[in-house]
């Protein structure tokens, strides 16, 4: 478990030395907010990454991201919101779930890392950054 900037280098920094592992990198306020030293440590010590939103994460130099479509989940709770303010009741609206997750490629990084992507992945990303 990490608690500080400097258990998040010192963690990935160790996944470096040992080789041949990589990180999922959960989606929560700590990572979010960590995220350029997380992003910065992989890098650094070349640990392949999959991350968990490609609104930042990718287009930033990590290698792999995966996850919800960030506009559409937003329009969906704008609907909620909607909703909320003309009566209805919280309680009473169905939970609901994304209907579009995005995965995106960073070539440049896989490359960086000595990584090969397999076609079939690449066939099936939303995104490849080159």
């Amino acid at each position: 478990m990490v608690s500080s900037e400097a258990d998040i280098d010192a963690a990935i920094g160790a996944l470096g030395e040992e080789g041949g592992g990589g990180i999922i990198v959960l989606p929560d306020t700590y990572t979010t907010t960590h995220s350029a030293i997380v992003l910065a440590a992989a890098a650094r010590n070349r640990v392949p990454a999959i991350y968990p939103a490609v609104e930042y994460w990718a287009e930033n130099g990590g290698l792999i991201s995966y996850g919800p479509d960030v506009i559409d989940t937003t329009i969906g709770a704008a609907s909620y919101v909607d909703r909320i303010l003309r009566g209805e009741k919280p309680g009473d609206l169905p939970v609901q779930q994304p209907n579009r997750y995005i995965l995106a490629i960073n070539l440049k990084t896989a490359k960086t890392l000595g990584l090969d992507v397999p076609p079939q992945l690449l066939a099936g990303a939303d995104e490849v950054i080159e």
